[in-house]
This record gives structure tokens, sequence and C-alpha cells, in this order.
């Protein structure tokens, strides 16, 4: 089969393989979350910042979309900078998924500590331990992202 044509079908089908493991990250990191003691706030300081309003007050169903949308839209952002450092490095292989990984992760936890996290009302006691447990829920997020979508994009 010709490659722009190979290429053609299988980069569409790795952004699907993306969104489908960013669902199931995002299950698994809720199970991280809700095992740390600030890990559930991360959602309501960004539904918090968006509404202009304290954490403790934020909608609860927005924190949750805020936190779903970003969970699943994070899949294919994975798979393009996969697809970016496969390029960059002459293509898929192990050094292609960490460097993707590792900035992938510098970019989340980077986001919501100097994005999101000053933009909230959180008390200052609180901000280092809030950090710390959203670089955890990042890290499972990304412990059960990597995998399934290095395996399903080398079975498309």
């Amino acid at each position: 089969m010709d490659f722009l044509l190979v290429t053609a079908l299988t980069v569409p089908l790795r952004f699907l393989v993306g969104v489908v493991a960013a669902v199931v990250a995002t299950l698994a990191m809720d199970v991280v979350m809700r095992r740390l003691p600030e890990g559930e706030t991360p959602p309501f300081v960004a539904a918090g910042v968006l509404t202009e309003s304290r954490p403790d007050a934020a909608p609860a169903r927005l924190a949750d979309v805020v936190h779903y949308l970003a969970g699943g839209l994070t899949g294919p952002l994975f798979v393009w900078l996969s697809l970016a450092t496969e390029g960059v490095l002459g293509g898929p292989s192990l050094g292609a998924v960490l460097l993707a990984a590792g900035v992938l992760y510098v970019l989340m936890v980077g986001f919501f500590a100097v994005v999101v996290l000053p933009r909230s009302t959180v008390a200052s006691h609180r901000l280092g331990a809030i950090r710390r447990d959203w670089a955890l829920s990042a890290a499972g997020y990304l412990l059960v992202l990597v995998p399934l979508v290095t395996l399903g994009s080398a079975l498309v």
C-alpha cells in the first residue's frame, strides 16, 4: 500500500485511539484523585476560575465538565505530540514515546500550576498540596494513557 494512503488512514485512527484511551485514563485519574487529600480540588479550582468564584462555591457540574473535557482532549494532544516527536526522531520509538509523555506531563502540570491555580482564590497554605496532588494525578493519568495510545497506535 502506498505510504501516503497508509498515513492518511492511520493518523485519524490514532487520534480516535487517543480519545478512547483518554476516557479510560481520565477514569483511572479519578481513582487517584479520590485517594489524595487535595486530589479532587483541581477541577473545582478550574471551575472557580471560569466562574470567578471560590473553588468551594464553584458549580460541581462545571467542575466535572472541565475535568472530563480536558481529560478527553489530552489524549489527542498526546497523539499529536507523539506524531511530532516521531517526525523529529525519525519514526516510532521508545524515545519518541517518552519524549512526548514528558512534554505532555510538563504541559499538564505547568498549565495548572502556573496559569490556572494562581488565578484562584485558594488559601496560600493549600497551594503546595494542591500542586503536589495535581502532579500525582497527572502522572496517574499518563501511566494509563501512554501505554494505551502506544499499543493502540501500533495496532492501527
